[in-house]
């Protein structure tokens, strides 16, 4: 049964190009499009759309009114199906041809942050992207209706679905790679140089740097508590974390974008991962249980359906109490590393594969 594979645009990096990659290993007999492919080399053989031959190709921002229209304007060609890996208007795409009748599916990382939930995205929290969102709102919700199937990364997803798309849709979490529990390449001496001025028990958080992750929220949090924060990623708000980290010597370390290697040390090294974040999912969270490190995460949000609480971590509902933070704390540090772990492997690509393979065959029986 041969299928179609659709894609917002790609990144080098990016927990939906992750599930990309798996449903093209999944399904290696189809074909594949995108907006743009800017992957640096991840992705090759991807059809991309009339407006990556535009000055719009990688400028979300700009190309966003556009996306709509592009998605409508795909090539003729001919599927047994349609799979629409979306996060912002991927689910609208069109095929002209056979495939213009052809089941189409989506697996829904969010509907769109900026147009339904910018409380949670300050990108789409300005009086110009509110006014946009009023005008597309009516189309993205009546694109939703299309698919003969939808899928959520999560049970808090499938809730915003509910509410904006007003479909239902069965709860797939995506795949995550728990091979930070195995042993891999050596650290060089770069890297243990770096490691061997960190100080022990030290709280993590690993994110993109921008404002909507909270990544101030963790720092403040393990400051509370009196226990060292180390910070890695990279992203925009940089120069405000590295201020943070200035005001605070010796308790704050930022290290950077670390290589899988040397993420690997850091997650075990931890004495627990900092997630304040209201995520669609979070597969950091996971990757941490995976290490054997318990998290405290964000009772709100998709993350803290990976996170048992008093299992594998703790939910924290007020991150601005120390009382919380520190009971919290406590809790997740009486985890044990084989709870983690065994947790983790719940979201083991192989399960991944299995449910989605089952979901697409019954969808398009």
């Amino acid at each position: 049964m041969s299928g179609l594979l659709v894609h917002e645009w790609l990144s080098p990096t990016g927990g939906s190009e992750n599930v990309f990659e798996e449903l093209s290993r999944i399904f290696p007999d189809s074909d594949r499009y995108c907006l743009w492919n800017m992957s640096e080399g991840r992705f090759s053989d991807v059809a991309e759309t009339w407006l990556a031959r535009t000055p719009l190709r990688g400028r979300k921002a700009l190309a966003l009114p556009l996306m709509p229209f592009a998605w409508r304007r795909l090539p003729v060609t001919d599927a047994d199906w349609v799979l629409c890996s979306s996060h912002l208007f991927a689910h609208h795409a069109r095929f002209r041809g056979p495939a213009a009748t052809a089941p189409k599916l989506v697996y829904a990382h969010t509907p769109a942050r900026y147009l339904w939930t910018p409380e949670l995205d300050r990108r789409g929290d300005s009086a110009i992207a509110r006014a946009g969102a009023a005008l597309l709102k009516p189309l993205d919700r009546r694109r939703a209706q299309e698919p003969v199937a939808i899928a959520a990364n999560s049970a808090f997803v499938a809730a915003r679905i509910a509410r904006t798309w007003e479909r239902e849709a069965t709860v797939i979490h995506p795949p995550v790679d728990t091979s930070v529990s195995v042993d891999g390449e050596e650290l060089n001496a770069s890297q243990q140089e770096q490691l061997a001025v960190l100080p022990p028990d030290y709280l993590l958080v690993v994110s993109r740097w921008v404002s909507y992750k909270r990544v101030d929220v963790a720092i403040r949090a393990g400051l509370m508590v009196g226990r060292p924060v180390v910070v890695a990623g990279r992203g925009p708000d940089a120069a405000r974390l590295q201020g943070i980290a200035a005001q605070h010597p010796g308790r704050v370390f930022i290290v950077g974008y670390p290589p899988r290697e040397m993420l690997r040390e850091l997650y075990r090294r931890a004495a627990a991962l900092v997630f304040p974040a209201v995520e669609d999912f979070g597969i950091v969270a996971v990757e941490a249980m995976a290490a054997g490190t318990p998290v405290l995460v964000n009772a709100v949000g998709g993350a803290g359906e990976a996170v048992v609480d008093g299992v594998t971590g703790a939910h924290v509902h007020e991150w601005e109490s120390e009382a919380e933070v520190r009971s919290a704390l406590d809790l997740a540090l009486a985890a044990t590393s084989e709870a983690c772990r065994a947790r983790a492997a719940t979201f083991d690509p192989a399960v991944f594969e299995e449910r989605i393979r089952s979901w697409v065959q019954k969808a398009t029986a």
